[in-house]
């Protein structure tokens, strides 16, 4: 499943794992239609079967009954929905004796993470292994509001990928991509998170040797980190890194570029990435569906649906999003539960060092920590849009597959 809240599976099942994909560009705008749709090579349907799951209210679906969608919309009523979903496939197929694993991607790994912990506690099922692509556990590493510097540290090595990619970073960064997101990570967890720590008492001699840093590993003029208080969200540095060029960077994959309306905005009017994808799984997901599998309605397929909201996070009132602890529960209960992180290096939507940095602050002993592993690719939010990228993940989810199955 995919995430949002309010996002199809179109994604994963037309463009990852499917049978059938449709042809995309790697790191720029798709032309329009017609599209290509192809056997999928990348396919996991040659180790696995496969059960490609539309949240409620999203795909095809639609709600019925008195307050339905408080039944369904929020982070507990999610879970159980999809945990409901999970028993019933199981008894109506006979599968509840086969290895049974989670794949999530976006929202999708929040919800696989509640779900762990879910199915086991409530049903009794034991997972074999989980999945997540483009993690997002922790909201609070990701959330950049008044307040909380988390993220901040955790951007940067996103932002000096991305920046090398459009060859904004000095000459010395620019020999070596891998030198560049080291020395960035290496600044981002040490002298970077110390300087946010100390807030306005930073003294004038070290904030400029913080800025100069920050402008060497991202590309923004010092001027403009000076301004924005050592600190540059996400929708900002996406609009600020090629403005001379009156150019904005994707949030969901930072090589794809779109051209501004407005050059003297804080932030773009629209994601090209975004924007580069969407109309080509529109029109494969519906003609595949009509016109291949010969299944009619009237009802638009939803995409990427707003019809969701408002979603309920009331268990999380006045705190961030948090359901690590049960990925923790589900690991430490079921000690031979595997879990597989991926996420891309140019992905602006789920920077890879908040991933690592929930997943480092799980709070797990030794024995369960080697149970889990990392990939990141150099790819977007979607890994699978990149072929070479693809390639390299098909095979490290088979073999992480294999790694799960009893010996």
């Amino acid at each position: 499943f995919n995430g949002g809240p309010g996002s199809s599976t179109v994604w994963l099942h037309m463009g990852a794992f499917g049978p059938k994909r449709v042809v995309t560009a790697d790191d720029t705008h798709s032309s329009a239609a017609p599209y290509r749709v192809i056997d999928n090579e990348y396919s996991l349907i040659d180790v696995s079967d496969l059960v490609f799951v539309d949240a409620p209210g999203t795909g095809f679906g639609h709600l019925r009954g008195t307050d339905k969608e408080k039944a369904f919309y929020g982070v507990d009523q999610d879970a159980h929905a999809f945990a409901n979903f999970i028993v019933e496939f199981l008894s109506r197929h006979k599968r509840w004796n086969s290895p049974k694993y989670l794949f999530g991607e976006s929202y999708g790994t929040t919800r696989a993470a509640a779900l762990s912990d879910y199915l086991i506690e409530r049903y009794g099922i034991d997972l074999s292994g989980i999945v997540l692509v483009s993690t997002v556990l922790n909201f609070g590493a990701l959330n950049s509001s008044p307040g909380n510097d988390l993220p901040y540290p955790l951007y940067i090595p996103t932002y000096t990928a991305c920046a090398w990619y459009h060859k904004k970073l000095p000459p010395d960064l620019m020999a070596s991509q891998r030198k560049a997101i080291d020395e960035a990570e290496q600044f981002a967890s040490h002298e970077y998170s110390l300087a946010l720590m100390k807030g306005d008492a930073i003294t004038a001699e070290e904030r400029a040797r913080i800025v100069a840093k920050l402008a060497r590993l991202t590309g923004l003029a010092p001027t403009y980190i000076d301004e924005s208080n050592l600190r540059v969200p996400i929708f900002r540095f996406t609009k600020e890194l090629l403005r001379d060029q009156r150019r904005t960077v994707g949030r969901y994959d930072s090589r794809v570029t779109g051209e501004e309306e407005d050059a003297t905005s804080d932030t773009p009017h629209y994601d090209p990435s975004y924007a580069s994808v969407f109309a080509p799984f529109t029109a494969v997901r519906n003609q595949y569906v009509h016109a291949e599998l010969k299944w009619e309605s009237d009802l638009p397929y939803e995409i990427l649906t707003g019809n969701v909201r408002p979603w309920n996070w009331a268990e999380y009132e006045n705190r961030y999003v948090n359901v690590s602890e049960s990925l923790r529960t589900a690991m430490t209960q079921n000690r031979d539960l595997k879990v597989f992180v991926c996420n891309g290096y140019y992905d602006l939507a789920t920077p890879f060092a908040a991933a690592n940095w929930t997943m480092d602050h799980l709070d797990l002993g030794a024995q369960f920590r080697q149970n889990i592993s990392y990939a990141t690719y150099g790819a977007g939010h979607m890994v699978y849009i990149d072929r070479a990228e693809h390639d390299k993940m098909k095979k490290d989810l088979v073999d992480f597959m294999e790694k799960c199955l009893p010996k």
